[in-house]
């Protein structure tokens, strides 16, 4: 590989000057917003908004759980009083592969569908766009990821979403899962953005905590990569700052109390405003890792992005400590009269705290040894082909990060691990901030 034989500083500088200036190009990409419908009810009103539109034939993506637990009732009541034919395929999987997607392809075409509504979590929603551009423009899926490689306009999706996590309801992507391959498969295209979402927290009351928890995190992840990569706006801070504010006031409560309608309705808020921020200003070296551990592990990728969040703010810290040290007054951390310095070492230390409230295990019980080179491999080809990371790292760099999250008893030379809640976080050198001005301007010298 041509970049293994560039010196790592003129490497990352490259890079960093690259990306960049695709940024300033990518702020002016238009980016639809679909409408949205907010508060208990809202699927039923979709359904009666939808209705009035005159497809022939709705197709529903969704999943087994979701129609047994009767949360489609509402949406279908209203698609029949008003008129609309609609058939439901309720085969998604978490981490929907190509197999599963194909048979939802035939399933749309042998129902004459011409329009679909996704209902569950982010698979479900990704499941329905990958379906969407695909009926459009007939070849195969693998041949569609990347940005813009479809021609032809994706069929109509509406979405309502039943976990506030993924923000996939106002997103220009859709990923999903190639078994054979072992990674993921992400459709980029502002046209996958669905027309009309609903925000109905009447539909979260049910999660379980561990779901509320890693589909939160995934949120926040959203939200903080946004705001701390190099493609930053004003409109993508302002929806990043609102959505840290609003995880971290209501993410706890949701998790205690998964029956209060106004904090599920707050974090529904947040997910759509952490997914409109990272829509314009991406993501990072989280992301780049999560998706490795799912493709290979099919670990969850709210679980990924939850275990790995701390550890990538940690090494990317001497670079994006004046924004770190924002988002700690966003998230009610700190106050204005303390140092940046100080800040950014209390949101770096809410964020493992808010993973250790929520029971986020330390490590990836999956993750093995062996895998790591391959997996930092991957991350970082992903970050340094797509996301505008704020402080570049090597794969021995990567490597390290990753080898953070075996478990113990996976470890060389370890024994026994403890998991979960239980394990405490790693302990932080007490100097390791006041040496920050030192760290940055290593950082600098790096070229990072």
């Amino acid at each position: 590989m041509i970049l293994d034989l560039i010196p790592e500083a003129a490497r990352a500088a490259g890079l960093s000057a690259l990306m960049k200036g695709a940024g300033k190009v990518t702020r002016y990409i238009p980016i639809p917003q679909p409408t949205l419908l907010v508060g208990p009810g809202a699927s039923a009103r979709l359904g009666e908004v939808v209705a009035g539109f005159g497809h022939a034939r709705l197709l529903i993506v969704t999943d087994a759980i979701i129609a047994r637990l009767g949360l489609l009732r509402g949406l279908c009541d209203a698609l029949t009083q008003g008129g609309a034919q609609y058939v439901v395929w309720g085969e998604v999987t978490p981490d929907a592969p190509i197999p599963l997607i194909e048979r939802g392809i035939a399933f749309y075409r042998d129902n004459d569908c011409d329009a679909i509504i996704a209902v569950g979590g982010g698979s479900a929603m990704d499941s329905a766009k990958a379906i969407a551009i695909a009926i459009a423009n007939p070849k195969p899926l693998r041949s569609l990821a990347g940005y813009l490689k479809g021609l032809h306009t994706p069929v109509p999706v509406y979405a309502v979403p039943t976990t506030a996590g993924t923000g996939s309801e106002v997103t220009v992507a859709a990923v999903i899962a190639d078994p054979e391959r072992q990674d993921k498969v992400v459709i980029v295209d502002p046209r996958l953005v669905p027309r009309m979402a609903a925000l109905d927290a009447e539909l979260m009351t049910g999660l379980p905590p561990h779901i509320t928890a890693a589909t939160g995190i995934d949120a926040l992840t959203h939200a903080v990569e946004a705001f701390v990569g190099n493609w930053t706006t004003p409109a993508s801070d302002g929806m990043a700052l609102a959505a840290v504010g609003l995880i971290f006031a209501n993410l706890r409560t949701c998790y205690r109390d998964g029956g209060n309608l106004a904090a599920r309705e707050k974090m529904a808020l947040a997910s759509t405003y952490a997914g409109l921020a990272f829509t314009r200003a991406n993501v990072g070296y989280v992301h780049a890792i999560a998706h490795q551990f799912g493709g290979r592990y099919h670990t969850p990728h709210g679980l990924a992005n939850a275990i790995m969040l701390p550890h990538v703010l940690e090494y990317s810290s001497p670079a994006i400590t004046g924004r770190l040290a924002r988002l700690a007054l966003r998230a009610g951390v700190g106050t204005d009269d303390e140092s940046e310095d100080d800040l950014a070492d209390k949101f770096l230390d809410a964020v493992r705290a808010l993973n250790r409230d929520l029971g986020i295990p330390t490590h990836l019980d999956a993750l093995r040894e062996a895998d790591i080179p391959a997996l930092a491999e991957a991350a970082c080809h992903e970050a340094h082909t797509g996301y505008p990371v704020p402080r570049y790292m090597t794969q021995e760099v990567c490597e390290g990060l990753i080898r953070k999250v075996l478990a113990p008893a996976a470890a060389p030379g370890k024994a026994a691990a403890r998991k979960g809640p239980a394990t405490k976080p790693r302990a932080r050198k007490a100097p390791a901030r006041k040496a920050a001005p030192a760290r940055k301007a290593a950082a600098r010298k790096s070229g990072s």
